[in-house]
């Protein structure tokens, strides 16, 4: 079967403007001192989940059932996850509200299933909801677990209480191995720090690069708070690495600061093509 793929083709978003003359922060970390590679294998956490360094990102700008990476129709999609394995990536990260599960299932059918690790997000916030997503998503990726299964977006610094029902209910399905690991994606600094503090937190999708790009603080600020999460043994996977485009023309910046944090066990980055795709594994192989 011939693999056609795609790679991260980043959106330009109104930040570009002003990022485009500016350095990188004055206190980007050096970088890093031992090499890397997009596939090497790693633990997320304490989670025991083990997986690609690099995840194949499906939702670039993406919301309303729709991403970049969709665009590209379920058979475009899907042989671009495929030629990402092909290469050695492991790790499929797929959303609700990307509408991309069509094309990870897909995916999926040409693939031993214990070799992918698919991550998933859910916008469900009370327990009905959530439990409902839980049985509609397997059907939709066509598999009988999922091994992470992320609430996604949060904002609210009380989400561990205000949530708690979804929480419930993701937690039961750990344990009735639905699911291998729960947690959250972060879209304020607020509910970064609530989930910092959280032991139901198995893994968090957190927002970082070295400008600040559709971040929740400054990197500073969130570097503080991913220094607790790993000091409490969470499996922190990075995301707005390139800044949704802001750093499209400075990926090799960008890529050795998420590398030179030594606080990421992944990333996630989607890619549009094949080229770009296998350019960004290049790169990462190359920024140490």
């Amino acid at each position: 079967m011939k693999r056609r793929t795609f790679l991260h083709h980043a959106t330009r978003g109104l930040g570009a403007a002003w990022l485009g003359a500016r350095p990188l922060l004055a206190h980007a970390l050096p970088p890093p001192s031992q090499k890397f590679a997009a596939t090497d294998t790693v633990t997320l956490g304490r989670t025991g989940i083990q997986t690609s360094r690099l995840a194949m990102g499906t939702g670039t700008v993406g919301s309303g059932g729709h991403s970049h990476q969709t665009a590209l129709g379920v058979k475009g999609l899907s042989e671009l996850l495929l030629n990402g394995y092909d290469q050695g990536l492991r790790f499929f990260d797929a959303a609700d509200s990307y509408g991309s599960h069509p094309h990870v299932a897909e995916a999926l059918k040409h693939v031993p299933r214990d070799k992918v690790t698919v991550l998933t997000k859910t916008w469900a916030r009370d327990a009905a909801s959530v439990r409902a997503d839980i049985d509609r998503f397997r059907r939709e990726l066509g598999v009988d677990h999922i091994d992470i299964c992320l609430m996604h977006c949060l904002t609210e610094s009380d989400w561990t209480d205000r949530f708690r029902g979804v929480m419930d209910v993701l937690s039961e399905a750990k344990q009735k191995g639905i699911i291998r690991a729960h947690g959250c994606s972060c879209h304020s600094i607020e509910a970064l720090r609530a989930a910092s503090k959280s032991p139901w937190v198995d893994v968090d999708l957190v927002r970082i690069n070295p400008v600040g790009a559709h971040m929740d603080a400054d990197p500073g600020t969130v570097i503080s708070v991913l220094r607790e999460m790993r000091a409490s043994g969470k499996g922190i996977i990075g995301m707005k690495i390139l800044g949704q485009g802001a750093l499209s023309n400075r990926q090799d910046e960008a890529l050795k600061f998420a590398l030179g944090l030594n606080l990421l066990d992944a990333f996630t980055i989607g890619a549009e093509s094949k080229s770009e795709q296998e350019d960004l594994i290049r790169r990462i192989a190359a920024a140490a």
